[in-house]
Order: C-alpha cells, then structure tokens, then sequence
C-alpha cells in the first residue's frame, strides 16, 4: 500500500464518537510517519446533531459521496431525544445494507493488561472471533404493524434467511478458520426456530462438506452464551446470526475487558464497496464532553482498516501498542481504574508505537 493514499471517511457521529475517533486518527497518523504508508482522512459531520437540524441523519447522496471513499471510520450514532431506530436505520444500517457489508468480524480476544471479571481463566484462552452475518436475518427489518392503537393490536417481525446470505457467511468463516488452523463453531437456536435456524443449520452441514479439514461444531445460542463465561477456551472462530452474533459479541466484551475495548469491522470482502470501521460501545452520551471514555476500541478498530488493507504487520503493530498501554496500566481512562484523559491514552498508544519503531 505504501505510496498509495489510502481515502478515509470520518463520521465521528454523536457523544463520545468524536473522542475516540480523533484517538484512532492520531494512532493511524503515527503508523503513516513510520511506515510509508499513506492515509487522506475525510470528515463527515452525519448523526444524530446532523438529523436534529435537517431531518436527516446523512443526506439524501450521502451513500453517493460515500462510495469514492477505501473505508470508513464511525465513531458512534446516538442521543436520548432521538429514537433508536431512527438513528439506527437511517445511518449505520443503511451503510452496512447499501454497501453490502455482510461480514461483521469482531475479535473477543483478551490482550495482555486487560481485566477480566472471570475467576480462573487463563488469557489463552479468550481468544476467539465472532463472524456474524450483517445484511439479513432479524435485521432485515421486514414484517407489518396492524391495528395499531387497537386493543388486538399486533405486530410481526420477519426474520429473512436466504440461501446466499447463509452460504457467504459461512465460507467466509470456514476460510478464515482454515486459513488459521482453527475450529469453527456454528451458533444457532434450531431446536426452536423451526425455519430460519433448521435452515441455517442445514446449510452450514451442507458447506462443511467442502472444508473436511476443518474442525465443527454446533452450539445452541444459549448453551454458547454460558459456555462463553465458563468455558471460552472451546471457541475459536465463530459463525452466527445477525442477532445472535449482536448480544454474543457483546458478551464477549464482558469478558475480554470491557466495551472501551470492543471493535468491530463490517466488511464487503468482494471490495466492490468500501468496508467500515468503528468501536462499538455506543455514543455514551452520559460521557460525552467530559474527556474521559476509553479509545482504545477505536485504535484496535484502526488496527483492523490495517488488515484489511492489506498491513496486517502495522496491524498488529498497533493492537501491541494497545498491549503496551494496558500492561503498564499507569495511563487507562476511568472504566479501567485509572485517571488518564482519553486524549492522554492516545498520547500513550502513539508512545508505545515509536518504542516499536
């Protein structure tokens, strides 16, 4: 990549989004001085501010302007006067769906220095990656709302499983845990959705038969959900569903320090559109201001764009700066017991980076 300008769109969005992303973009900076490598970064000023003032939170050729661009970096979408599904649907959803980012790759991995509220556990072994399907099934945002206000009101939410939707999922999981030497565990609820998991379920036997070297399992979401505290070491690579893959990965940050260190990548693996970034802990208005929510979700957000443009050495450069700044544990914001702006912990991950030089 080096020599080539790499074009970043910044939606650094609501609350603490603007924060942390200005965080990510120093680390992303620093790996520039050092490497080559070339970045031009973009700002958009989309989100719930931009929708209380036009109605809209990203204009109308919003996905237009988008497209020209590599990647794109959010920082969060959000605020108590506007409804969830507004700002939800009409910003990340409709960038996820319009530019086809059906793979969401979430690492659960917990990093040298970072807490974990489990008894026991070895840091081994939390070291997973949830592939969750991120086009369809209950986020398709099918189904009808009758009666409304009536006493027999009723309300149906279809959840849409396709065959290619299921398919390019699952191989792109099964290539990744080939291409790692790992296992893979399928994540569903078939013994109770009779059509969508009984499907889904189907078709991941059926792909399995074209990766016999790879190790499969089958796990009820429930079951995963508690063997994701009591024994996380039986994950490796993980495939599920739109929700399932929603409310488990947040679990996984539970257990692998926190949402100040949850990231996220929604990925078109095809590259016939740009892919997204972002730390995925929300914009936590109540923090919004006050200079102290961690960025080290967006730095390991950051760390990801890298491997996906190809750098997985400044990759994983930057998740060990992460390491460093954790490890030496003289420079955390508030949620992991220190007293460090979030400013402060970005100083100290570009810090990390030039030791690494």
């Amino acid at each position: 990549m080096s020599g080539t300008v790499k074009k970043i769109a910044v939606i650094a969005g609501d609350g603490v989004g603007p924060e942390v992303i200005a965080e990510g973009v120093k680390a992303l900076e620093e790996v520039a001085r050092q490497s080559g490598l070339r970045f031009a970064f973009t700002y958009f000023p989309w989100g719930c501010d931009y929708y209380c003032e036009t109605g809209r939170m990203m204009p109308e050729d919003g996905m237009d302007t988008l497209a020209a661009f590599d990647a794109i970096y959010l920082g969060a979408v959000g605020r108590p006067d506007v409804a969830d599904h507004i700002s939800l649907w009409d910003l990340l959803l409709r960038i996820r769906k319009g530019f086809d980012q059906y793979i969401n790759l979430r690492p659960v991995k917990l990093l040298r220095g970072a807490p974990c509220p489990l008894s026991g556990v070895a840091r081994e072994e939390i070291d997973m990656i949830v592939v969750r399907e991120n086009s369809e099934g209950e986020y398709a945002g099918a189904g009808s709302w009758l009666y409304r206000g009536a006493p027999y009101e009723v309300v149906v939410q279809n959840a849409v499983f396709s065959r290619v939707g299921c398919e390019r999922v699952m191989r792109y999981a099964f290539e990744l845990a080939r291409r790692e030497g790992k296992s893979l565990t399928s994540v569903s609820k078939g013994n109770a959705l009779n059509y969508s998991m009984v499907f889904w379920d189907e078709m991941f036997r059926e792909v399995a038969r074209d990766y016999p070297d790879v190790q499969t399992r089958a796990c009820l979401v429930d079951a995963a959900a508690m063997f994701f505290v009591r024994e996380p070491k039986r994950f490796e690579v993980v495939v599920t569903s739109n929700l399932f893959g929603d409310i488990l990965t947040d679990l996984g940050a539970a257990i692998s320090g926190g949402m100040g260190l949850a990231a996220g990548a929604n990925l078109n693996p095809e590259r016939r559109y740009p892919s997204m970034f972002e730390p995925i802990h929300g914009s936590a208005p109540d923090l919004a201001g006050k200079g102290v929510a961690n960025p080290l979700a967006s730095v390991w957000a950051a760390s990801q764009m890298l491997d996906f443009f190809g750098e997985p050495v400044w990759g994983a450069r930057l998740l060990r700066a992460v390491e460093r700044v954790l490890e030496r544990a003289d420079c955390l914001t508030p949620d992991l017991g220190g007293t460090a702006t979030t400013a402060q912990v970005g100083d100290a991950v570009v810090r990390a980076l030039r030791e690494n030089a």
